[in-house]
């Protein structure tokens, strides 16, 4: 043994190797002429968190300089003892084998066993150690270092090794990127910086580490959110530091009474989107609460967890780093309502999508730089006809305001843009929430999902197109006529009745070939036709395909018309845009039809 019977002989774990408590007791004189035994596998783990680049290891390894400094200066006689742990021994330092070594340690010398870990406490007890259990410090806060660098409207500080200290002022939407300081920074002041947000962490009771591994450390205390980076992740030391300038309520977004009882009054997929800095999580948050108040039980997903919320919403993070066993978990606690924050990966978009299925009303917060952005990123992951059942809501954000809200509908269409009605197919509408105007349709087209924005009917008319309609149908008709752009896609064109038959053409190739050349769709209408008595027997082309019998009618394009045979009617029928009427084959009507050609009977219309 490294001592005399009379002299204390203390072994640290590695607990309170990184917290400094050993330190701050040694200093204090609690361990004056101690002989402190310091085991190889509190040493070799530090250095395998430091080579991670976790702060821990950082810390730990500073401290252990202090107990040297400590021990030159007689406060105690510092040794270290113990083998080294292996490469396996490290590994498996989650389930306690670094502990194991450290109380064996304790057990050959006969030491106390010093910790500020509960169960490395209550294992040495069962073991028969004399064991000092330090448990984590809850006093009240001092000012950290770093907080001398915020102002009352600051939103972030960005410190590096190296560069100038800078900080984002201002308010949501409108930020200035300042210098809070004329000198480069030093590597040992942030080093110390860094070291005091870690301790704060364990101490403070609104404080933990979110994140710790491959030299990125994420600390939470309170509303501030800091990232703590070191090479080789970076190329150099790093502290950002973030925190809320405001917190606002649900009714000073002015959404509208309509959208918020549409968010509060059933449960529903909502996507808020905006670009970083717009304000989503705050809106988030403002939701969060509205809700709450309601009488919905709401929780969230976060990863950090940095949404402003009352103390009856519970915030969970990824269970194990894997969001979809908090799903799990929350599956079963059945909330009303999940606020899932920050929404990126394909394991994100699953975890949103099953409880949204499942029944869940969820909100989830996006990085978007336009609304539309927000529902494509559902696209590939996503069958699409699911897509709505998902998200039927998106609030999209700028600078703190709302700028634009979509409502999702799923509906069977002719796309706009395409003429045939055989091409209706399942499509997304996505409509503007306050005008009902459709502003995208979403839809397959092969093997291609097209996400096509729908021009308003309103919208300017291109005068160009105006008069290149107007030259094409003056190289096919000589008569009067005038030409109308309804839309940018869309053109109508008024001429007499005998020049109808002209612009259509045999089987509507004619209008067929002016709407390829222009890219426009075409309505052919005479202007005031009306039949008389010696038009009643105008001239039917008749033509048989394997499901129809069409009645080629060019001159009545647009116009509903009576079908008789000897005077008895047989049918009406509105006869389309290309001239054309489809009567089944098998139907009655195309039966008569059939025998009245075969026995010449007489066939008019009116």
């Amino acid at each position: 043994m490294s001592g005399s019977s009379s002299e204390l002989v203390i072994v640290p774990d590695t607990s309170v190797v990184v917290d400094g408590r050993i330190t701050a007791k040694i200093r204090d004189g609690s361990y004056k002429g101690a002989v402190l035994l310091v085991p190889e596998a509190v040493v070799a783990e530090l250095e395998a968190q430091a080579n991670r680049g976790r702060e821990a290891g950082f810390n730990g390894l500073i401290e252990l300089q202090e107990l040297v400094e400590l021990s030159k200066k007689g406060f105690v006689r510092l040794e270290y003892v113990g083998r080294r742990p292996g490469i396996d021994d490290v590994k498996l330092a989650s389930g306690g084998e670094i502990d194991a070594l450290i109380r064996e340690t304790a057990i050959e010398h006969g030491a106390l066993l010093v910790t500020s870990d509960r169960i490395q406490a209550e294992v040495g007890r069962a073991k028969g150690l004399r064991v000092e259990y330090l448990p984590p410090e809850r006093e009240e806060p001092l000012p950290l270092g770093i907080e001398e660098y915020f102002t009352e409207d600051t939103l972030s500080v960005h410190l590096k090794e190296g560069a100038v200290p800078l900080a984002k002022r201002g308010s949501v939407g409108d930020q200035t990127l300042v210098k809070i300081g004329d000198l480069p920074l030093d590597c040992d002041l942030l080093r110390g910086l860094a070291r005091e947000i870690l301790e704060r962490s364990k101490r403070d009771k609104d404080g933990f580490v979110e994140i710790d591994h491959g030299g990125a450390t994420v600390v939470q205390l309170g509303s501030m959110r800091i990232a703590i980076t070191r090479p080789p992740f970076s190329d150099g030391l790093e502290i950002t530091a973030v925190r809320p300038v405001a917190k606002v309520n649900l009714e000073d977004y002015r959404l509208g009474s309509v959208l918020e009882r549409r968010i509060t009054s059933k449960r529903r997929g909502v996507l808020i989107a905006g670009p970083p800095g717009s304000g989503k999580s705050t809106l988030a948050g403002s939701i969060a609460e509205h809700l709450m108040n309601d009488g919905y039980i709401v929780k969230t997903i976060e990863s950090p967890r940095d949404l402003q919320v009352p103390p009856g919403i519970t915030q969970y993070s990824p269970l194990n780093g894997d969001v979809r066993k908090t799903a799990e978990v929350l599956l079963l606690v059945r909330p009303d309502y999940t606020i899932h924050d920050e929404v990126r990966s394909t394991r994100d978009f699953e975890v949103f999508s099953d409880m949204r299925l499942a029944g869940v009303g969820m909100i989830g917060v996006i990085h978007a730089s336009r609304a539309i952005d927000a529902i494509q990123r559902f696209i590939g992951r996503l069958e699409l006809g699911v897509i709505p059942q998902v998200v039927d809501t998106v609030i999209y954000l700028e600078a703190g305001e709302v700028v634009k809200v979509y409502e999702l509908r799923f509906t069977v269409k002719v796309p706009s843009g395409m003429f045939e009605e055989d091409l209706a197919r399942p499509t997304i509408l996505v409509e503007d929430f306050e005008t009902g105007a459709p502003e995208y349709e979403i839809y397959s087209y092969g093997e291609q999902v097209i996400v096509m924005p729908v021009e308003p009917e309103e919208a300017m008319v291109d005068e160009e197109m105006a008069r290149a309609l107007h030259a094409e149908v003056k190289k096919h008709v000589r008569g009067p006529f005038e030409v109308k752009m309804v839309s940018p896609k869309r053109g109508v064109i008024l001429c007499r009745d005998s020049d109808v038959p002209i612009l259509v053409g045999r089987k509507g190739r004619n209008i067929e070939s002016m709407e390829r050349r222009l890219g426009i769709r075409l309505d052919v209408r005479p202007t005031g036709k009306r039949l008389s008595d010696e038009d009643e027997g105008a001239d039917i082309e008749f033509e048989t395909t394997k499901k129809h019998l069409l009645l080629h009618l060019p001159e009545f394009a647009g116009e509903v018309v009576e079908i008789f045979i000897d005077d008895l009617p047989v049918l009406t029928a509105a006869v389309g845009r290309r001239g054309y009427i489809r009567i089944p084959r098998k139907s009655q009507q195309a039966t008569l039809l059939y025998r009245a050609i075969k026995e010449d009977k007489k066939i008019t219309i009116r």
